[in-house]
């Protein structure tokens, strides 16, 4: 089990971003719209259960260091949400569902950083 297992990184222009990110990596990343939102995806791994993430143009999310979401992994997202507010967080998304891929919930930190937590399926 990774610590990490989704992240995403927003774009003002997608294409200029994925070819930037496919030069450096040195290979495709695969574009496909999520939830209305344009995707162009990382490879994670042979058998697709490493660490995975994206490139995402999203109104509303800007590149920069305010940007960048991680997203941790977590068996009850509920319980999560519960302790980061008893710990001095807040909720910025509720637990929401993304279908066949789990459910998904953002917080912010005691040092203003935004986290998501997701549980997968099942």
């Amino acid at each position: 089990m990774n610590a990490i297992n989704w992240f995403e990184i927003p774009v003002e222009d997608m294409e200029r971003a994925t070819r930037f990110y496919e030069a450096l990596l040195g290979q495709p990343l695969r574009r496909e719209n999520f939830m209305d939102v344009p995707h162009a995806i990382f490879k994670s791994s042979k058998d697709g259960d490493g660490v995975g993430g994206a490139l995402i143009q999203q109104r509303g999310r800007k590149p920069g260091g305010e940007g960048t979401v991680v997203y941790l992994h977590s068996n009850d997202i509920d319980a999560a949400l519960k302790r980061a507010l008893e710990i001095g967080g807040s909720v910025s998304q509720p637990r929401t569902s993304i279908g066949p891929m789990g459910s998904v919930a953002q917080v912010k930190d005691t040092e203003g950083n935004l986290v998501g937590l997701h549980t997968p399926p099942g």
